[in-house]
């Protein structure tokens, strides 16, 4: 053997058993870091343990309905026009942008549709909408 060949031998430098060393260093940290992020601790605010006080008992958008006999109602509560209009200017007071959506049976009068919406406007409800079928 020569002297040039000892040399040779030394000049490779294998680097894949340190590659993977950084890598798993690599896994170590990230895997450290987010479980460090998760374990965050902080004083939380105290909620009260009432309910919340909103008057469930009337829907925010108003549904009235015209039956095929004629019959309305008011949030499925049979009423007539003139239970109606009372009804309808109560809730006006409290909730002065209230919606108001029409359902009228197609074989029902036309005529209960129009009185409908004469109340309507003597009540001055301007968010008006009528449901229809595609």
């Amino acid at each position: 053997m020569n002297a040039g060949d000892e040399e040779k031998s030394y000049d490779d430098i294998n680097v894949t058993p340190m590659v993977d060393l950084y890598l798993v260093l690599l896994l170590i940290f990230i895997i450290m870091t987010t479980a460090g992020v998760q374990g965050l601790k902080v004083d939380l605010p105290q909620a009260s343990s009432k309910p919340a006080t909103a008057d469930l008992s009337t829907p925010k958008i108003q549904a009235i309905t015209i039956s095929p006999e004629g019959k309305i109602f008011l949030n499925t509560i049979p009423v007539s026009l003139t239970e109606l209009e009372s009804k309808l200017t109560s809730i006006k007071q409290e909730n002065a942008d209230v919606p108001v959506v029409v359902r009228g049976d197609r074989s029902s009068q036309y005529q209960t549709i129009m009185d409908v919406l004469d109340v309507l406007g003597r009540v001055e409800i301007e968010k008006i909408g009528l449901a229809t079928q595609k």
